[in-house]
């Protein structure tokens, strides 16, 4: 699936797109996870601050 996410974004307005990945840190178990996401590049930003 991952191929197909990335021949996704090279193409037409896909280019304006960006998959971020961001580890988080369980507060009840410590455990980290991942969140991914596909945002757009002007909101790379915001997706990091967030605390989600």
């Amino acid at each position: 699936m991952a191929k197909k996410v990335v021949a996704t974004l090279k193409t037409g307005k896909g280019k304006d797109f960006t998959k971020v990945i961001k580890m988080v840190k369980s507060p009840k178990s410590g455990a980290y996870s991942f969140k991914e996401e596909i945002v757009h590049k002007d909101h790379i930003e915001d997706f990091f601050k967030e605390k989600k």
